[in-house]
Order: structure tokens, then C-alpha cells, then sequence
């Protein structure tokens, strides 16, 4: 089976704090999304590939999200994902964004396959189940 994680580095610039330096809030779901994006690619499925070979799109349809300590101007952090559950066109992961052992936030994510045009939910197709690792 596949690896089920994948992390991304990050460095903190001043585009991504307020005025007093601290990482604003909203940034953390970029990181996350980034980790994902960099979770689907590294298994051969960009978001341009899904888009044009699979017709599909993948949507964060729920997301529930902790912030835990607050990140920096000049930090070093790391954000993952990790799959823990796929379920025909869903996929949950679990994120997290840490700056060496210290967790900064975590989230449960849900992401739906839809449709390009009319984005209705879709079924993952088996052959990308498949090449995830995850089981049919």
C-alpha cells in the first residue's frame, strides 16, 4: 500500500502574519491545502491532470480545524496530510501544521470528488482508488 502521508515545508514570511507578526488564521488552511495538493500530485494525480483526464475536481465539502499555538514571521513549520478514510467519492484527512515537535493547528478535512461541469458528487474512479491505495 501506498503511504497514506505527505508533508510540505514552510517557511513564514510577512505576507502571511498581521501587524503584530502572528500567522494569520485563514494561512493555516492554505498550508493544509497545499499538503494535500502536494498528497494528490505525488501519487500522479494534479489537480490539472484530475481535471482533464478524470473530469473531476476534488472540494474541501467540510472541514474542522483547531489552532493550537500561533506561528510566526521567519518560522519554519511543516504541514501534512495524512488519508484516513476513503468512502466512494470522499476522502478524509487528517492535518497538521508543526514547527519542529510543537503542533501549531490540526484539522479533519473532507474532500469530495465532483463533477467538472455541473460539480454533483462523484465516485472515485476504481483506477485511482487503486493507484491512492486504498482499498476497492
Amino acid at each position: 500500500m501506498t503511504t497514506r502521508k505527505t508533508s510540505v515545508a514552510l517557511r513564514i514570511y510577512h505576507e502571511d502574519t498581521d501587524s503584530g507578526g502572528v500567522v494569520y488564521h485563514a494561512n493555516y488552511l492554505r498550508y493544509m491545502e497545499r499538503a494535500r495538493t502536494e498528497w494528490l500530485s505525488e501519487r500522479g494525480f494534479g489537480h490539472d491532470e484530475v481535471a482533464r483526464d478524470w473530469g473531476m475536481l476534488f472540494v474541501v465539502r467540510a472541514l474542522d480545524i483547531r489552532f493550537l499555538r500561533p506561528a510566526r514571521l521567519g518560522d519554519r513549520l511543516l504541514a501534512s496530510a495524512e488519508l484516513v478514510e476513503m468512502r466512494h467519492g470522499l476522502m478524509t484527512f487528517d492535518q497538521r501544521v508543526v514547527r519542529g515537535e510543537e503542533e501549531l493547528a490540526r484539522a479533519r478535512v473532507r474532500v469530495a470528488g465532483v463533477d467538472i461541469g455541473n460539480f454533483k458528487s462523484v465516485r472515485v474512479p476504481e483506477r485511482m482508488r487503486q493507484a491512492l491505495g486504498v482499498d476497492a
